[in-house]
């Protein structure tokens, strides 16, 4: 499971719709079966994340996928139900689009539980900031619902997708691990597993049941699988879905097969999560909810992507304060203009600029964020030409310096003990506590 987002191969035809809709994870009509042009060459799937000039369209993307916006209204309720502010995820819309959440918090508030599940696919050394964009925000949920969270990581995808040996993939989740924990969770209430090591049982029984109701057709509407991938590809969606259900985890929710689960992520991950609602009920479960991210950019801007082979296009946590500086510096795609004069006259292009994306995300005080990029009465508006890109940028690396600082100094008191306590399988007394 990516959480934090992908960019792969681009998504194949509609065919064989079924309870879900829209069900296409490239953006296409869904009430028929026949095939529809893609909307203007935007394409959202777990394996492809791209547009054209101008970023990614959500509300298109909300009403094709068919989910629900996350309102001021759902943000004010989490509010009071958690007595706590709303993380600025929520605040900044970040987090902006759900299904079934309000279910969610309808059982909360009656009194009743739920669980978290997230992920990650390790298939590098080192996490950029747009990896821990979910685990901030999950770990948010599990302080403020006070839930217990299961964390997939799937060694397995990436052999099969990556030219990895399976050694490296269980060694790269482990170090994975190592980030993720850094992140704060609790272990009273945190379960933290690799496929390759956990997957059998009940978790496979589970697996059965959602390969034995999903056909190859859905597969290639959904995600693009093609008659060319090999059957790992195939059979891997399944693996996906089976964390969605309860009795997946005997150890922690033996007996309660019906507990709703929330999951959090990026919306390049709703395809995967479409069909595993589709089977839910039909397998005898509760159809998990979701509350979904929208993308974090590269440096160089919303119409490139982060990449391994190009260290320049993300910031890393293992980056130090000085690399930060330089990459932002450097490579952060402004919005300001060519010439000081310029800028005075005609102000900054905050639809594009990335320093202001990145502190959108990162930048804790509002007032300072708003300050910044609204025109007010005071004289260092970015958006009014006051404030230059040079300013901005020289925040946005105290800001990120310290993220990753913070992070590295957590991150090297991790040991591996830590990481074997946090995927033994044992039972969690106080994980609704």
């Amino acid at each position: 499971m990516e959480a934090g987002g992908a960019q792969r191969e681009a998504a194949q035809p509609v065919l064989n719709v079924s309870e879900e809709t829209p069900v296409a994870g490239v953006l296409r009509a869904v009430d028929t079966e026949e095939e529809t042009p893609a909307a203007a060459g935007q394409v959202v799937t777990p394996y492809e994340v791209s547009a054209p000039v101008g970023g990614i369209d959500y509300e298109k993307l909300i009403n094709q996928f068919g989910c629900e916006r996350i309102d001021a209204a759902i943000v004010d309720r989490i509010s009071c139900l958690t007595a706590r502010p709303p993380h600025r995820f929520l605040r900044r819309g970040i987090f902006f689009a759900h299904r079934d959440l309000n279910t969610i918090l309808d059982l909360y508030e009656a009194g009743e539980k739920f669980y978290l599940y997230t992920g990650r696919g390790p298939s590098s050394e080192s996490l950029h900031l747009g990896h821990l964009i979910p685990f901030m925000f999950t770990k948010y949920l599990q302080d403020a619902f006070k839930v217990p969270l299961v964390i997939q990581l799937t060694d397995d995808e990436k052999f099969l997708w990556k030219n990895l040996t399976i050694a490296e993939c269980k060694r790269l989740a482990r170090e994975n691990a190592k980030d993720i924990i850094a992140c704060g969770f609790d272990i009273e209430r945190t379960f933290i597993f690799t496929d390759i090591n956990y997957i059998g049982r009940e978790f496979y029984e589970n697996m059965l049941q959602v390969q034995k109701r999903v056909t190859f057709n859905k597969l290639k509407a959904l995600l693009g699988i093609t008659p060319e991938d090999h059957i790992g590809k195939v059979i891997f969606p399944s693996v996906q879905a089976a964390p969605s259900f309860p009795s997946s985890f005997p150890h922690l929710f033996s007996g309660n097969d019906q507990l709703r689960c929330l999951i959090p992520c990026a919306i390049d991950q709703d395809p995967y999560f479409r069909m595993t609602r589709d089977v839910a009920q039909k397998i005898g479960f509760q159809k998990p909810s979701l509350i979904e991210s929208s993308f974090f950019p590269a440096l160089q801007g919303e119409n490139t992507k982060m990449s391994a082979s190009d260290p320049n296009s993300a910031i890393y946590v293992t980056d130090s304060s000085k690399q930060i500086k330089t990459k932002v510096n450097k490579y952060a795609l402004s919005g300001g203009q060519d010439s000081v004069l310029l800028h005075r006259k005609l102000g900054a292009n905050l639809d594009v600029d990335v320093p202001i994306k990145y502190l959108n995300f990162f930048l804790q005080d509002d007032d300072e964020l708003e300050h910044i990029k609204k025109y007010e009465t005071q004289h260092q508006e970015y958006k009014e030409g006051r404030m230059l890109t040079g300013e901005v940028k020289q925040r946005l690396v105290e800001v990120l310096s310290e993220l990753v600082a913070t992070h590295q100094r957590a991150r090297a008191q991790v040991t591996e003990e830590m990481v074997d306590a946090f995927m033994a399988l044992r039972p969690l007394p106080n994980m609704f506590g």
